[in-house]
This record gives C-alpha cells, structure tokens and sequence, in this order.
C-alpha cells in the first residue's frame, strides 16, 4: 500500500506523513527531498516549477513506490496535476491512495508565513493554487481538521 498525501505548500503533507508513518509504521519519504537541485533553486528563487521542471521530481517519486515492493509507504508528494496523479497511477507497480489536503488560502498563506527554513516560500502559494486541479478520485480531507483526526480518517480508508 502507498499513500500519497497531495496538495499545495502548507497543507501539512510532511507533518502528516511522520505522524502517519509512526502510527502504522509504514515508511516515510517526503517528496521535497527528490526534487532536482535545479528545482530547489528555482523554487527558491520565488519562480514556480513547469511542468516540464516536475517530470524528473515525479519519475524519481515512482521510483521510490516501485523500489522495495514488499515495503508500505507515506509519500507526501503535491501532485497537483491529473497528469501527475495518472502517470503515478500507470507507472506504479504497487495500489495508491491519493489522499489530497484541502484548505483554504488564507490558512495556507498563514502557515507559509510562519515557516521557517523551507525553499517554498508563500509567494508560490498563488502559482500552486492556479496549478492544482483538485482530484476528483482522492480521499479529500479538510486541513482545519486536527492531525490526530487527519490520519485516523487516512488510516480508517487505507486500512479497512
């Protein structure tokens, strides 16, 4: 089993996934961490990703599902395109679960703010939103919700 937590910066995919991964114990893999050197730059330059910038990003991300079959995973990758999510979908080798953190901008915008260290800065939030086109097929969550309740209703749909 993969689950893939999606949506734009700020929407708490990597505070998820950890806590995610340590109640069910499947592996962790923050999807930042795969981004080509020249995205990170871009990005912190305030210059949004193409889509041609996210294809190396997204091959490294299946990549990672397709490694260690037998293993189960936490991805937090923001797959904001259909594109994305259905290249995902065709090229993995293992069942995913898109789960897509939904919020609202002026909550995103405040939790951009108040990060520190990270290359995305709040002035993509804009760029990303534009990007996103929201899934029709994911488990949708609400970012208001707590942590604690975001990964019980993740765990309740993933784990039966």
């Amino acid at each position: 089993m993969v689950i893939i937590l999606m949506g734009v910066s700020g929407s708490g995919k990597t505070t998820i996934g950890r806590v995610l991964s340590e109640r069910t114990g499947f592996e962790f893999y923050d999807g930042d961490d795969y981004h080509p050197e020249s995205n990170v730059a871009k990005m912190t330059r305030g210059e949004a990703l193409s889509a041609e910038d996210r294809v190396a990003w997204i091959d490294r991300i299946i990549a990672i599902i397709n490694a260690r079959k037998t293993e189960n995973k936490v991805i937090a990758c923001s797959a904001l395109t259909k594109s994305i999510r259905n290249k995902t979908r065709e090229q993995a080798q293992d069942e995913c679960l898109f789960v897509y953190l939904k919020g609202d901008f002026d909550t995103l915008k405040n939790r951009l703010d108040s990060r520190k260290g990270h290359f995305m800065k709040a002035g993509l939030l804009a760029s990303q939103l534009e990007t996103l086109e929201e899934p029709e097929d994911a488990l949708t969550i609400d970012i208001e919700n707590s942590t604690g309740r975001i990964c019980e209703l993740i765990v309740r749909k993933a784990l039966p």
